[in-house]
């Protein structure tokens, strides 16, 4: 079997890690994979024999991939028995049978994030992409509910978990005898849907009770102040010295963060999945979470802590609590890391496929 995989947004933050997840394990599969993307970013996939290049750099979701992908490019991929996209995006012209994923369905659960415009385009390509595919999959079962509420029961929707990277795994012997700093970890992209607002109040009022950590938020000052004006208020409760900004950083400062926070607080309103307090947790660091339905799905009897989705006063008070002594000590379940691994996701994806 040969399969063509869009790896353009192999350098995208979700749906690249769990891209770069499943790779090596479609590749030790057995089956042919021809690999659409930028061909210097997936240069690393040519030790496998099994493997073929297909170089195209035109972004994902772009009119280009819709009104003008190459005729040479579609009886390539065509050439294949199947098309694989990690995200819900199909380029024009694939008469193959075609498998996409779709990590969660915010635009139409929150509304109020989009411009009508915008809504109506994601719909659009979600609508597109539910038509067309004979297989959906997805990260959680609260995501797989939301699909089939909003999209129907038509197509199969399979979940297939992501899961921690190989590189934090290897980080945790690292983490053993590591000594806690005084800080505060947040780590996401900075969309409305992350609760960054009720954090930063949350983070507020506990520096006037007299918290005396800092709050990293991993990010970019530039694009937090143009994404989200109305967040600078909440700026403006704190002092430079109480929190920073990180700007990119490297996968490996990413996990010394991580591992030397007291804290990761996750505060969102929305997830389809939200890796990052399976993370801290694999690396020794405490989560501080929201009660979404999705968090209570994946973290559920698992040593994190909940507060109420919004609420910045409780949210206050469980930081306080958390962070009043010695940062807690993570003891990792022992089915925790064999649940989450990119290896059973890549083998739930590839037996949908076969």
């Amino acid at each position: 079997m040969t399969v063509t995989v869009d790896c353009r947004m192999i350098d995208a933050s979700g749906v690249g890690t769990y891209l770069r997840g499943i790779l090596p394990f479609f590749l030790q599969s057995g089956n042919n994979f021809l690999l659409l993307g930028d061909a210097r970013r997936l240069s690393c996939y040519t030790q496998y024999k099994n493997a073929e290049i297909i170089h195209y750099n035109k972004k994902s979701f772009s009119l280009n991939e819709l009104f003008f992908f190459p005729s040479e490019l579609k009886k390539t991929i065509n050439r294949a028995d199947l098309f694989f996209s990690p995200f819900f995006n199909i380029p024009a012209g694939i008469d193959i049978p075609v498998f996409t994923t779709i990590h969660d369905i915010i635009f139409p659960d929150m509304p109020q994030l989009y411009s009508k415009a915008g809504l109506a385009v994601r719909m659009r390509f979600l609508g597109r992409a539910h038509k067309k595919s004979k297989k959906i999959f997805t990260v959680s079962e609260f995501s797989k509910s939301r699909i089939e509420y909003h999209l129907g029961k038509s197509k199969p929707v399979i979940v297939a978990h992501p899961a921690v990277q190989p590189s934090f795994l290897e980080y945790m012997a690292k983490t053993i005898n590591i000594k806690k700093k005084k800080t505060v970890v947040f780590l996401g992209n900075i969309k409305k849907n992350k609760g960054l607002a009720c954090l930063l109040d949350a983070f507020a009022l506990a520096k006037k009770e007299g918290l005396g950590h800092r709050l990293i938020i991993i990010g970019e000052k530039e694009k937090f102040r143009s994404s989200d004006s109305s967040l600078l208020k909440e700026i403006n409760f704190l002092d430079d010295d109480a929190f920073t900004f990180t700007g990119h950083v490297s996968s490996e400062k990413l996990m010394e963060y991580l591992s030397e926070a007291s804290l990761l607080v996750q505060p969102s309103l929305y997830e389809g999945f939200g890796l990052p307090p399976l993370e801290a947790m694999v690396l020794g660091t405490g989560a501080l979470i929201s009660d979404i339905p999705v968090f209570r799905e994946i973290y559920g009897g698992y040593p994190v802590t909940f507060f109420r989705c919004g609420d910045c006063a409780e949210l206050k008070e469980k930081m306080l609590s958390l962070l009043s002594g010695e940062p807690p000590v993570i003891n990792l379940p022992d089915d925790l890391l064999s649940k989450y691994t990119f290896e059973k996701t890549a083998s739930v994806i590839m037996r949908e496929l076969n």
